[in-house]
């Protein structure tokens, strides 16, 4: 396999601002959560936490080959 090479400076802050952004919703859906009561809002939400704890996990393992920490 071949060496990845690392990341340039401005992809870096593209993906820090990319991983900021999907925190953000994560932590808002587990917010909102708590208040809704339609079990399909529910449902929905959950969903979307799941899928954004998993772009968290490859966001922060690209940001690994950043020149930078």
């Amino acid at each position: 396999m071949a060496q990845q090479q690392p990341l340039a400076i401005h992809e870096t802050m593209e993906l820090h601002e990319a991983l900021n952004f999907k925190t953000v919703c994560a932590l808002k859906s587990k917010m909102m959560y708590g208040l809704a009561h339609d079990e399909d809002l529910k449902a929905l939400l959950e969903l979307n936490v799941q899928q954004s704890t998993v772009a968290i996990q490859a966001l922060q393992s690209l940001l690994a080959r950043s020149p930078i920490q």
